[in-house]
């Protein structure tokens, strides 16, 4: 397989992780508010699914690698999930975070 299919390969399934979980961990924040189980237990498959994706992108790519794109995108992702849909605050400090790992992700894949 050559270089450049296992490389869009291996992004898909660390973007398709980080959907997942993302989707999961709102499930999550949801059943803390609203005390549905039926949450927990959408969110725990969900997340399952998930980490499944990311371990098949370790076929793909570096596990150094995989970790630190997976960790960063959910990162950020999950801030502005939390930012627009629970309204939650961000100071200075927190956006200047999460442009670094912006600068991150985007260095790793160069």
């Amino acid at each position: 397989m050559s270089s450049i299919i296992a490389k869009y390969i291996f992004l898909f399934l660390i973007t398709l992780a980080v959907a997942l979980e993302v989707a999961a961990d709102v499930l999550f924040k949801k059943w803390t508010l609203e005390h549905r189980s039926y949450l927990l237990v959408v969110g725990l498959v969900i997340y399952m699914v998930g980490t499944t994706s990311w371990a098949y992108s370790l076929r793909y790519g570096d596990l150094s690698r995989a970790i630190s794109i997976f960790a960063v995108l959910n990162l950020i992702i999950l801030v502005l999930v939390g930012v627009l849909f629970f309204k939650e605050d961000l100071s200075l400090i927190n956006k200047i975070g999460i442009a670094f790992g912006v600068i991150s992700v985007i260095l790793l894949e160069i």
